[in-house]
């Protein structure tokens, strides 16, 4: 009896403990071994849960650390805790390498050298740039596809030299990217922008798609130099939007895009095609004084409250009604229609009588 019970109770704690045991398993972090150079990396897998996240976040005094000893930063899964100063970082002197760029001639210059890496986490605090004369440089790709920034994130005068990914962050707050470089590729597909997003006088260098991204609030791109192709299609403008005074060089698509407030395009340059097919501008849509080089597509756009296309210089249309009400012109059909369905069926009718 007594080897019997004995067996019951081994055999009952082990049972007990496998869970324990293979949750813990289930938390995995990868913290590689520090060094000079060696990116700040925290990788969390998908197995741990909201309490152990929390338990192992990361301080943004740490990151900020790393990037003043030189090091990237690679977080993924984490929780990063506190406000991110970037203004705190130490002047540099113009790295050799970009001595050609005149942008940055001048300038006080702040530098990260390596990458900017928060992949699926979650930010609490704010990341914030806010040197009125300075210029931060970030030589590593920055990428943040996945991660919820509670706070605001404020990256302005900053200068990428690698590609920029957002794609499928979430930005409860505002956003701000004024007179931001881009020198390579920018993807930022299935974003959420939050109550304001700011690129005034940002200059992109590559291509660059926002494609099926929600703006949630204001959205400026005034001023802005799209230099190679702008994908924007079927993307969501909730509040005031404005492209005023910005050139596209490349093809512009706004295709299935959807404006439920005003946009305005005023002075926009458009060197390349402008797609807007299936377009939806449920409030103004202000083209006044733009300039179509190329084709410009707006034959199924709708127009919900007119459109103004004056002075604008339009080159190569696809015929389309831009100056009238497209949701009227519908509505004419469709009363034309049932008026002949109606005809047809008192005149069948008066036939089938005689």
């Amino acid at each position: 009896m007594n080897r019997v019970f004995a067996w019951i109770a081994v055999n009952g704690l082990a049972l007990l403990w496998l869970p324990l045991g293979a949750a813990a398993l289930n938390c995995q972090m990868e913290t590689p071994p520090s060094g000079f150079g060696v990116a700040l990396t925290r990788h969390l897998g998908a197995g741990c849960t909201e309490q152990e996240r929390e338990a192992q976040a990361v301080d943004a005094a740490q990151l900020l650390q790393a990037f003043k000893e030189g090091k990237g930063v690679d977080l993924s899964g984490v929780v990063v805790r506190g406000d991110l100063s970037l203004d705190a970082l130490p002047v540099s002197p113009l790295p050799p390498e970009f001595e050609g760029m005149k942008e940055l001639q001048g300038h006080e210059l702040r530098v990260i050298p390596g990458s900017m890496m928060i992949v699926n986490s979650v930010v609490r605090g704010a990341i914030k740039h806010r040197s009125a004369q300075g210029l931060l440089v970030v030589k590593g790709p920055v990428t943040f596809s996945g991660t919820r920034f509670e706070q605001v994130v404020d990256l302005s005068r900053v200068v990428f030299i690698q590609p920029v990914t957002l794609s499928g962050a979430v930005f409860l707050r505002e956003s701000y990217f004024v007179q931001g470089r881009f020198l390579r590729d920018v993807f930022a597909e299935k974003t959420a922008f939050g109550p304001h997003t700011r690129f005034h006088r940002s200059v992109f260098q590559g291509p660059v798609t926002f494609q099926q991204s929600m703006f949630n609030g204001m959205a400026e791109f005034l001023e802005v130099g799209f230099e190679k192709g702008a994908n924007l299609s079927r993307t969501y403008f909730k509040l005031g939007t404005g492209f005023s005074g910005s050139r596209f060089q490349g093809l512009a698509d706004f295709s299935h895009a959807a404006f439920d407030r005003e946009a305005f395009f005023t002075f926009t340059q458009f060197d390349r095609d402008a797609d807007f097919r299936q377009a939806t501008f449920r409030s103004t849509a202000d083209f006044s004084d733009a300039s179509f080089k190329g084709q410009d597509d707006f034959s199924t756009a709708l127009f919900e409250k007119g459109s103004q296309f004056t002075r604008a210089s339009r080159s190569a249309t696809v015929p389309a009604p831009p100056e009238r009400d497209n949701a009227v012109v519908q509505y004419v059909v469709i009363f034309m229609l049932l008026t002949f369905g109606a005809l047809l069926i008192i005149y069948r009718i008066r036939r089938g009588h005689a």
